[in-house]
């Protein structure tokens, strides 16, 4: 264990976002110019993953070729993957999801009694849109408490965005090896094979997975060229690879269409001895993160805070954006507190990394997660706001000094998988935190 430790805990990465990388694990693995010499170094196969069509203009055009020990079509045909621990659903439709508009709650999932790995530890919470129709979103909690031995997941679907609540992750890409603790994200994006070890022998965490393209940083506009998520802030892996076969063989999940496929192939799916492009995962440290802050009056929309977007067809309209709620200094003067109680078009998931959130007094727990639909109305719950009103001071404060929450906020209107709905762990009470806002009504002001 010493040594998978050292393994992990002291990777390398590369810095930046978007960048086009260059890494090789063994020295010349990377051809010297333009394909030459005819074949690649080391007797390496060459393969490109493409995450855009071949035609995208250039700026948003991502591909990476992968230098590798034998190809990653070398797999048995795909067969459809069943089994009763799998909790995911990866489609919309009538039979696994239902409409609702009131606001929802969950504790926390707990550990499962028997072993499951990420694959069989997703749990779908809601979701819009179609796979195939390459536009939308699914929004999936994972628990588990056992590594994925032998085997890596693909997901053709979409990229995962994973936010680790409770556990370290060690991932196994092919472009590299990642560690990545709570507090900090990552991104595996469409098509790239991962297999996730648990060092903490459970872990807990959320997952946004979208199909609308791919995360990128929000346009800074106004704000000028600094705040936010710097560029600078991201990490990619170093070419990393494993020359191993296996007699059993090496199992393949590809999410594929909603649906979870497997196949056998001989050789590990992670012996990529060299990469280059701009097509790789990466990770984030959300405690990086540079809030901008209102300073005089009246308080930012939550969207000030967002950390990745991935934009619609309408300019200003995202089809998801993920925002971040770190520690920060609350500085208004002349500010209505707390914050307005609001009603948007926007359908906002919430979950909690860890510490209490600001604007909920109870029952908001780590692990938890909420959901306000569009147009549904949304805000602080009674003790909060009865507490919040009775302060006398305009002095700044420091909010949320020990919380990490965040917010998968979209334009579309998620539907609600019936196996959450129905989840023990939904609080069928949470509308009663409400309940206690009292009239202050007065004739004089």
């Amino acid at each position: 264990m010493e040594k998978r430790e050292c393994e992990f805990e002291n990777l390398e990465y590369q810095r930046g976002f978007g960048n086009h990388f260059r890494s090789e694990a063994l020295q010349g693995a990377l051809p010297n110019g333009q394909n030459s010499p005819l074949h690649c170094p080391y007797g390496l196969y060459a393969e490109q993953l493409s995450g855009t069509a071949f035609t995208t203009p250039r700026k948003q055009n991502f591909r990476s070729w992968l230098y590798r020990i034998k190809p990653s079509v070398g797999h048995e045909p795909f067969q459809l993957y069943s089994s009763p621990s799998l909790n995911f659903a990866g489609v919309i439709d009538k039979d696994r999801f239902l409409t609702t508009p009131t606001q929802l709650r969950w504790k926390p999932l707990e550990c499962p009694e028997h072993p499951r790995d990420f694959v069989h530890g997703l749990f779908t919470m809601c979701g819009a849109g179609s796979p195939f129709l390459r536009h939308g979103y699914m929004i999936h909690i994972y628990v588990a408490n056992k590594s994925m031995e032998d085997c890596a997941l693909a997901n053709a679907d979409g990229d995962f965005l994973i936010v680790p609540q409770q556990g370290r992750l060690w991932i196994k890409t092919e472009f590299g090896k990642l560690q990545v603790c709570p507090g900090e994200i990552v991104v595996l994006q469409l098509g790239m094979r991962f297999a996730i070890e648990l060092p903490d022998a459970t872990s807990r965490g959320y997952i946004l997975e979208v199909f609308s393209g791919h995360f990128q940083l929000p346009d800074l506009g106004l704000i000028g060229a600094n705040g936010l998520a710097e560029v600078g802030e991201f990490e990619t892996p170093v070419a990393w690879f494993e020359n191993k076969h296996c007699e059993a063989g090496f199992t393949i999940f590809h999410k594929f269409g909603g649906q979870m496929f497997s196949a056998k192939q001989e050789h590990s799916p992670f012996n990529v001895v060299a990469w280059h492009g701009n097509y790789a995962p990466y990770k984030y440290d959300l405690r990086k993160f540079c809030p901008v802050n209102t300073v005089l009056f009246d308080h930012a929309d939550p969207s000030i805070n967002t950390v990745l977007t991935v934009p619609s067809e309408k300019p200003g309209v995202a089809v998801v954006d993920f925002v971040v709620f770190p520690p920060r200094w609350s500085v208004a003067e002349h500010t209505f507190r707390p914050p307005y109680f609001h009603r948007n078009c926007m359908s906002e998931f919430m979950g909690l990394i860890s510490g209490s959130y600001e604007a909920k007094a109870g029952g908001f727990l780590p692990g938890g997660a909420s959901l306000h639909c569009c147009m549904t109305p949304h805000g602080v719950d009674a003790t909060t706001y009865e507490n919040t009103i009775s302060a006398t001071s305009q002095e700044p404060v420091k909010v949320s000094t020990n919380a990490l929450a965040f917010m998968f906020e979209s334009s579309l209107t998620p539907q609600v998988a019936i196996s959450a709905y129905n989840s023990q762990q939904r609080d069928a009470e949470y509308h009663q935190c409400w309940s206690g806002l009292n009239s202050h009504f007065a004739l004089e002001s």
